[in-house]
Protein backbone atom coordinates (compact mmCIF):
# COMPACT_ATOMS: atom_id res chain seq x y z
CA UNK A 1 0.00 0.00 0.00
CA UNK A 2 1.53 3.47 -0.65
CA UNK A 3 0.63 6.70 1.00
CA UNK A 4 -1.17 9.41 -0.65
CA UNK A 5 -0.48 12.87 0.48
CA UNK A 6 -3.83 14.16 2.33
CA UNK A 7 -5.57 17.17 2.21
CA UNK A 8 -6.62 17.40 5.80
CA UNK A 9 -7.83 20.79 5.38
CA UNK A 10 -10.49 20.18 2.48
CA UNK A 11 -11.62 16.87 4.62
CA UNK A 12 -12.56 18.58 7.41
CA UNK A 13 -14.35 21.82 6.70
CA UNK A 14 -18.01 21.72 7.72
CA UNK A 15 -18.35 18.43 9.07
CA UNK A 16 -20.55 17.39 11.52
CA UNK A 17 -20.35 15.22 14.60
CA UNK A 18 -23.62 12.53 15.20
CA UNK A 19 -22.22 10.90 18.64
CA UNK A 20 -24.38 7.54 19.56
CA UNK A 21 -26.49 8.63 22.79
CA UNK A 22 -28.27 6.37 24.75
CA UNK A 23 -31.29 7.48 26.85
CA UNK A 24 -32.44 5.20 29.92
CA UNK A 25 -35.05 5.20 32.34
CA UNK A 26 -33.75 4.22 36.26
CA UNK A 27 -35.45 4.47 39.65
CA UNK A 28 -35.63 7.65 40.48
CA UNK A 29 -33.74 9.21 37.81
CA UNK A 30 -33.53 9.69 33.65
CA UNK A 31 -30.00 8.66 32.64
CA UNK A 32 -28.48 10.01 29.36
CA UNK A 33 -24.93 9.23 27.50
CA UNK A 34 -23.16 10.03 24.28
CA UNK A 35 -20.10 9.67 22.95
CA UNK A 36 -17.88 12.44 22.21
CA UNK A 37 -14.48 11.07 21.96
CA UNK A 38 -11.73 13.75 21.45
CA UNK A 39 -14.38 16.90 22.86
CA UNK A 40 -12.88 18.50 26.15
CA UNK A 41 -15.56 19.01 28.87
CA UNK A 42 -14.85 22.79 28.23
CA UNK A 43 -16.16 22.47 24.89
CA UNK A 44 -19.68 20.93 26.19
CA UNK A 45 -22.79 23.34 26.87
CA UNK A 46 -25.82 21.29 28.25
CA UNK A 47 -28.94 23.67 28.33
CA UNK A 48 -32.67 23.45 29.37
CA UNK A 49 -35.53 25.83 28.72
CA UNK A 50 -39.09 25.20 28.38
CA UNK A 51 -38.85 21.38 29.01
CA UNK A 52 -36.08 20.77 26.30
CA UNK A 53 -33.00 19.72 26.67
CA UNK A 54 -30.16 21.03 24.33
CA UNK A 55 -26.47 19.11 24.32
CA UNK A 56 -24.18 20.77 22.34
CA UNK A 57 -20.53 20.49 21.30
CA UNK A 58 -17.35 20.96 19.40
CA UNK A 59 -14.45 19.21 18.38
CA UNK A 60 -11.77 21.32 17.58
CA UNK A 61 -9.83 20.71 14.08
CA UNK A 62 -6.53 19.36 14.75
CA UNK A 63 -3.74 21.49 13.59
CA UNK A 64 -1.31 19.47 11.28
CA UNK A 65 1.23 20.43 8.98
CA UNK A 66 0.07 19.59 5.77
CA UNK A 67 3.34 19.27 4.14
CA UNK A 68 4.44 16.63 6.20
CA UNK A 69 1.00 14.72 6.19
CA UNK A 70 0.65 11.63 4.71
CA UNK A 71 -1.93 8.90 5.15
CA UNK A 72 -5.33 9.04 5.74
CA UNK A 73 -7.24 11.70 8.21
CA UNK A 74 -10.84 10.61 9.08
CA UNK A 75 -11.56 12.10 12.33
CA UNK A 76 -13.82 14.84 11.79
CA UNK A 77 -13.75 18.20 13.66
CA UNK A 78 -16.78 19.94 13.62
CA UNK A 79 -19.76 20.67 16.12
CA UNK A 80 -22.96 19.16 17.40
CA UNK A 81 -26.38 19.37 18.59
CA UNK A 82 -29.43 17.44 19.92
CA UNK A 83 -32.17 18.23 21.49
CA UNK A 84 -34.22 16.05 24.24
CA UNK A 85 -37.87 17.16 25.35
CA UNK A 86 -37.67 16.02 28.94
CA UNK A 87 -40.65 13.75 30.54
CA UNK A 88 -43.06 15.72 32.63
CA UNK A 89 -41.87 14.24 35.78
CA UNK A 90 -38.20 15.01 35.68
CA UNK A 91 -36.50 17.65 37.66
CA UNK A 92 -34.82 20.57 35.53
CA UNK A 93 -33.32 22.22 38.16
CA UNK A 94 -31.36 19.12 39.48
CA UNK A 95 -29.81 17.95 36.03
CA UNK A 96 -26.15 16.94 36.89
CA UNK A 97 -23.55 16.36 34.19
CA UNK A 98 -20.21 14.74 34.24
CA UNK A 99 -17.62 13.80 30.89
CA UNK A 100 -14.96 11.10 31.69
CA UNK A 101 -13.27 9.00 28.98
CA UNK A 102 -14.56 10.63 26.17
CA UNK A 103 -18.28 9.91 27.64
CA UNK A 104 -20.91 12.21 28.65
CA UNK A 105 -23.40 11.25 31.63
CA UNK A 106 -26.02 13.56 32.42
CA UNK A 107 -28.37 11.90 35.36
CA UNK A 108 -31.57 14.07 35.45
CA UNK A 109 -33.48 13.49 38.83
CA UNK A 110 -37.27 12.74 38.57
CA UNK A 111 -39.27 14.64 40.70
CA UNK A 112 -41.61 13.25 42.85
CA UNK A 113 -44.94 12.30 42.19
CA UNK A 114 -47.73 14.07 43.96
CA UNK A 115 -50.28 12.01 46.87
CA UNK A 116 -53.72 12.58 47.03
CA UNK A 117 -54.49 13.87 50.07
CA UNK A 118 -57.50 14.19 52.25
CA UNK A 119 -58.41 17.82 53.19
CA UNK A 120 -60.01 17.84 56.85
CA UNK A 121 -63.54 19.75 56.73
CA UNK A 122 -63.66 22.27 60.02
CA UNK A 123 -66.86 21.90 61.45
CA UNK A 124 -68.68 25.61 62.19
Amino acid sequence: MTLVRYDWTLANRDSTLVPRVDVLEQPGHYLVRADLPGVAASDIEITTHDGVLTIRAARKEERLDAARVLGRLERAAGTFLRRFTLPEDADAEAISARSANGVLELTITKQAKPQPRRIAIEAA
